[in-house]
């Protein structure tokens, strides 16, 4: 238990120095990133790359796993919130008193872990891991970019206020997980109805 609170200590300490790094400029941009709905013109790109890569069949078997394993995720993410109670910063009073910047409305109490991390991690691995049965095509740029864009809407939500270090780092490694399963049943549902 004393583990845990030193653990929860040190997240609150390097959350603060994280959160700390800001001006205007930034500020903005993180709450762009941090904004779920500014990309929906991101996945809709992606859901034609993967029509276009992968054709109508093995896509939409690719684009229906990239949804079913974010709405999971985001539903497993809720459940972990309320099962665990981690108040979020900018409910924390402490955290608040030693000068939290805050640039979203203060939203649900629980904050771990973080739906955004997860989601975006998800999503990106999901992708990348169906678009591996093209074998014709090399996706490292796209998959690094797309792994850039997942980290910094991930680590927005420090800079918004929103969640810990640790609550985001948490949701990047369950996100990844959930998105590796998700390609791999992609995968081997093509594979078994022989889909070209």
């Amino acid at each position: 238990m004393d583990a845990l609170r030193s653990l929860h200590h040190i997240d609150k300490d390097v959350t603060l120095a994280i959160n700390s790094w800001n001006s205007p400029a930034t500020d903005v941009m993180w709450q762009v990133f941090s904004d779920n709905k500014i990309w929906i013109v991101l996945y809709l790109a992606i859901a034609a790359l993967i029509i276009v890569r992968l054709g109508w069949k093995r896509g939409l078997i690719l684009i229906a796993c990239c949804a079913v394993c974010v709405a999971a995720i985001d539903q497993f993410t809720n459940v972990i919130k309320m099962s665990v109670q981690r108040l979020r910063p900018v409910h924390d009073a402490e955290m608040m008193a030693r000068g939290l910047h805050v640039l979203e409305v203060p939203g649900l109490l629980y904050g771990f872990f973080s739906a955004h991390a997860a989601n975006a991690t998800s999503f990106v691995a999901c992708t990348m891991s169906g678009l591996s049965m093209n074998k014709k095509h090399n996706y490292t740029l796209l998959g690094v970019l797309l792994s850039i864009w997942a980290l910094l809407v991930s680590i927005s939500r420090v800079f918004v206020g929103k969640h810990f270090l640790g609550d985001v780092l948490t949701g990047i490694l369950v996100g990844i997980a959930f998105g590796l399963l998700c390609g791999f049943l992609c995968r081997l549902i093509c594979s078994k109805i022989k889909v070209r």
